[in-house]
């Protein structure tokens, strides 16, 4: 498998790249899932890529961006349609893990990856229980690159277009 682009989180005044997909645990749980189209880019096997708020201790998803199998554009509603603007992720429970700092060890499959930190927030049907920080060590690479950086180029491609837009 392919390093996986991640999903996005708001959190603390920040927007940063998590190593954890909630939307999963809605889909397993029987959640409706639609038909996202996963043949366009190996580094997105799961079709779209969610954008997460914590908010007031609690987790939202507030954005879904894709596309579907048959080329039309995916977004919240395309999930959740009574639901349009943010959804309470009131089904998830775990832990969301937000690598920090330098990265480490590059692991070419899903999240391997190793960076200085890991952020790791406990969720517990959808509230904040716990967050903490897991030190893994620290680089002495100069220009080692910071934050988990699968996804800079995100590529959906635009209804009608074989080649794929990057966005």
């Amino acid at each position: 498998m392919t390093a996986q682009i991640g999903e996005r989180l708001h959190y603390d005044g920040r927007e940063m790249s998590m190593c954890s997909q909630p939307l999963n645990q809605y889909f397993s749980l029987g959640g409706t899932s639609p038909e996202f189209d996963t043949r366009r880019c190996t580094a997105l096997w799961r079709g779209y890529v969610g954008t997460w708020e914590i908010l007031d201790g609690r987790l939202y998803l507030i954005e879904l961006s894709g596309t579907l199998d048959d080329g039309t554009e995916a977004n919240l509603a395309s999930v959740f349609p009574d639901f349009p603007q943010r959804v309470f992720a009131h089904w998830y429970s775990g832990q969301l893990r937000v690598p920090q700092g330098k990265l480490l060890e590059y692991i070419h499959m899903g999240y391997g990856s190793t960076y200085e930190e890991d952020l790791l927030i406990d969720i517990r049907k959808g509230v904040v229980v716990n967050s903490n920080v897991r030190r893994n060590g620290t680089s002495t690479a100069s220009g080692a690159p910071e934050g988990y950086g699968v996804g800079a180029w995100t590529v959906f491609p635009s209804k009608g277009d074989d080649q794929g837009a990057a966005r």
